[in-house]
């Protein structure tokens, strides 16, 4: 086995590390503190292809592979898991789902805009009752003939406020149940389409996340995605890459919590000598390093499926149990090794311990990633 990363890796991950020590560090406590949406930075990212990095180039995207993907997100992870966060939407969830799943026309309408960063896109399908639970959708669209109605309510949408595009799911038949299940695109600016007051978060606070209402929102017949009922099918396949995105800014995440701790840990000093030399300090590196390691590998592996066509719902479910849980216990050993300081806003590490749980929750709770993987398990 080569673990070994190409001199293209290798570049794209010198690149990723360069604009976020550059442009995503000065100024990420400020946004996190003022909940400030990074506009210039995703501007930014969107010149450098971050936002459309495995679509292919007639599209406008970069054309890489999901390991290239990886090594961004962990990169910019390391400094701002808000700015990552909105390169994992984009990327995972609606430029794959377009790309994959979208019309030729959908695509040229859309997806080349989403591609380039011209515009940003939000993936729509939590509700105040349908998180984890997708075929509890109460949001409907109703088949008017050449329209459908949208009615209803989503939750804790990331780029709520600052998407153009929203892939939207629905449902058309409940008698039907996930069969009846639709999904669509939605432009900002719709009449009777709404953006509510941003939440106020632990985390991942330069993000914005809004709930969305729609009212009576009409929704062309060709803004439907696939055949009739597939939006159930859309969602699920949709989420299985979304995974391996979360995993690798969970990865990112404790990566940078424990290069700071690292290099903390060689300049302050205790009983005369610095702290990690200390072995109660020099193990709690040596643990935090090898389950980041572990976390990195099950990432990769993941991120390789995908690229070899193989089917990543099992491993991308287990990177991303493994990688967030990963993300606390590092982040947290981040902020004690800190001692004192740990606790301070400079420091970085009470952002990094913060961000990190949002990885345990979004795209599926760790008890949803255990569902899958068991069922992986269990098919044959």
């Amino acid at each position: 086995m080569d673990f070994s990363l190409s001199e293209e890796h290798l570049m794209i991950r010198d690149a990723a590390r360069d604009f976020a020590r550059t442009e995503l560090l000065p100024g990420v406590i400020e946004r996190d503190n003022q909940q400030k949406f990074p506009a210039e930075q995703v501007k930014k990212m969107g010149e450098l292809g971050f936002l459309g990095m495995m679509v292919d180039p007639k599209y406008g995207g970069g054309g890489m592979d999901t390991v290239s993907y990886v090594l961004v997100m962990e990169e910019l992870s390391k400094i701002d898991a808000s700015c990552s966060v909105i390169v994992s939407v984009n990327n995972s969830l609606v430029c794959y789902g377009l790309e994959k799943f979208g019309t030729e026309e959908q695509k040229q309408k859309y997806l080349t805009k989403l591609a380039t960063g011209e515009k940003l896109g939000a993936f729509c399908l939590s509700e105040p009752e349908a998180g984890s639970d997708a075929t509890s959708q109460r949001t409907t669209a109703i088949d008017k003939g050449d329209h459908y109605v949208l009615n209803g309510t989503k939750n804790w949408i990331t780029n709520g406020g600052s998407a153009d595009f929203y892939l939207v799911i629905a449902q058309t038949d409940k008698e039907k149940k996930h069969k009846g299940i639709n999904a669509f695109i939605v432009e900002k600016g719709w009449e009777g389409f709404e953006v509510g007051p941003k939440e106020d978060k632990l985390g991942i606070r330069g993000s914005d996340t809004h709930s969305l209402i729609f009212n009576d929102v009409k929704v062309p017949k060709e803004n439907r995605i696939g055949e009739d009922g597939f939006g159930f099918k859309f969602a699920m396949k949709t989420l299985s890459g979304g995974r391996i995105g979360i995993a690798s800014q969970a990865l990112g995440i404790a990566s940078g919590a424990y290069d700071l701790a690292r290099e903390y840990s060689k300049v302050r000093k205790a009983f005369g000598t610095e702290i990690c030399n200390h072995q109660a300090i020099a193990f709690k590196l040596a643990d935090m390093h090898t389950s980041i390691e572990a976390a990195r590998h099950l990432v990769m592996k993941a991120a390789w499926d995908k690229d070899q066509g193989n089917n990543y719902d099992m491993s991308g479910a287990m990177a991303k149990l493994y990688a967030s849980q990963v993300a606390m216990d590092v982040t947290v050993e981040a902020v004690q090794v800190h001692g004192g300081n740990g606790y301070v806003k400079e420091y970085h590490v009470e952002r990094l311990m913060r961000d990190a749980k949002i990885t345990q929750i979004y795209e599926g709770t760790s008890e949803i990633q255990k569902i899958v993987i068991s069922r992986g398990l269990l098919q044959d």
